[in-house]
């Protein structure tokens, strides 16, 4: 876009970490010598902690570039890995494959492929960038990688390179045994006034086709006052101003494009708020209570102006935190009686169904075989048959004759009962 204009190669201010724009500043210059020194020495670990945008990865490019043949690195970048995880990733890094294996055999394998390196003359270097994100268990594996080692020297070298909130994760009590192991450490402060100057006017020197330009003193300093000194903040603004720069077809930049710059920037929340150079929160919290008073910090955070009671305010996070915890326990009681209450409707409703199943197979049978079925109804044989008693009882003796309907008495018959006196013969046909 702008290169031609100001006569530049290359962008000298983007954002990738390019090692041939580092520019070599007191802090850059420390931390090098600290991870040169770590690496010659087979130091167990190795921490390096910065800001923000202070450099880091660009310094851990520069110093992957400076290493021989007979380093083999295992870097990993993805930090937010369980332990397992991060096993596979340091393995797939140097060209082991863990798929479908167990941990011991994982382990095992690794171990030998460390012994291997080290029989060859090499070195194994497992470079972890962005450490702040890893969670403990995960660290505590990365302590065990470091118990591969022979009676001389560690068979695996690690370097951890993180923002400051790292050194917060490993002052925990649960670490005590992994900071003990940190034989060199170094932290990337921001650059000064001077520095700044400095860093802005190297890459362009890095960048320019002939004579390079420069930023004035002026200029840099209202640069460092919006940037705090962050090399990101500082290539972010420096950019944005060649832009704005060539826009307007200046080729000079001075303090009132700057401002103009800086403003508009701000304007738009491209710069964000102030960088923190010791900014401690971290992406994954360490402690998960921790986590949920970072997510009600909010609700908490005293009025504007009021003085602010660190030890009310914790109470408050406890408290906060606690009726959280008893609503999560209470929810999950809740939803356990729903789920046994679900399992005996459906254990109900298979019962219902089954019984459902045995009568329509019953009713099929007896409509395709009702002989069979009244077979089935009759009494087993052998089985006793109950009889009525005899003789019948009088009253239902009396009720038997007393619906016999009567026979009609013929004329001859009652002239002859008349006058003879005859009674009628029990058997006798009609006359």
């Amino acid at each position: 876009m702008y290169e031609r204009f100001y006569h530049l190669r290359e962008r000298p201010f983007a954002l990738t970490p390019d090692p041939d724009y580092l520019y070599p500043s007191r802090v850059h210059k420390e931390a090098l010598s600290y991870l040169r020194y770590g690496i010659e020495s087979h130091a167990g670990f190795v921490v390096i902690t910065g800001a923000i945008g202070s450099g880091k990865t660009t310094l851990l490019q520069t110093l992957l570039r400076g290493l021989d043949s007979q380093t083999t690195v295992a870097r990993v970048m993805n930090t937010l890995l369980d332990p397992r995880e991060l096993l596979e990733a340091a393995m797939i890094d140097v060209g082991l494959d863990p798929s479908g294996k167990s941990k011991p055999i994982m382990l095992k394998e690794f171990g030998e492929f460390l012994v291997s390196e080290r029989g060859s003359g090499r070195i194994v270097l497992l470079v972890i960038d962005e450490a702040q994100n890893l969670t403990l268990p995960a660290l505590e594996e990365i302590r065990m990688l470091s118990n591969l080692e022979t009676e001389k020297s560690k068979l695996l070298q690690i370097i951890l390179i993180g923002q400051p909130d790292l050194r917060v994760k490993l002052d925990r009590p649960e670490l005590e045994q992994l900071r003990q192991r940190i034989t060199v450490s170094y932290h990337l402060e921001a650059l000064d006034t001077e520095e700044t100057a400095h860093y802005i006017n190297h890459r362009l020197a890095r960048a320019s086709v002939g004579a390079p330009m420069e930023f004035d003193r002026a200029v840099t300093n209202r640069i460092h006052a919006r940037s705090g000194g962050v090399p990101r903040l500082i290539n972010v603004i420096a950019d944005a101003t060649l832009v704005f720069g060539y826009g307007e077809e200046r080729s000079l930049i001075d303090t009132a494009l700057i401002d103009d710059v800086i403003a508009d920037l701000d304007a738009t929340g491209v710069l964000g708020p102030r960088s923190n150079p010791n900014r401690r929160a971290s992406v994954v919290p360490a402690d998960p209570a921790a986590a949920m008073a970072m997510q009600h910090g909010a609700a908490i955070a005293a009025p504007a102006g009021a003085p602010i009671d660190s030890a009310a305010t914790a109470a408050a996070i406890m408290a906060r935190t606690a009726e959280d915890e008893k609503r999560a326990r209470e929810l999950a009681d809740r939803e356990s009686q729903i789920r046994t209450r679900e399992a005996e409707m459906a254990s109900r409703e298979r019962e219902i169904a089954e019984q459902r199943r045995v009568l329509t197979e019953q009713y099929r049978l007896l409509r395709s075989h009702p002989l069979d079925a009244r077979r089935a109804a009759a009494p087993a044989a052998g089985a006793p048959v109950a009889t009525a008693a005899w003789p019948p009882a009088p009253r239902a003796q009396a009720a038997r004759y007393m619906f016999q309907p009567r026979r009609r008495t013929s004329f001859w018959r009652r002239v002859k009962q008349i006058f003879l006196g005859t009674p009628e013969p029990v058997l006798e046909d009609s006359l």
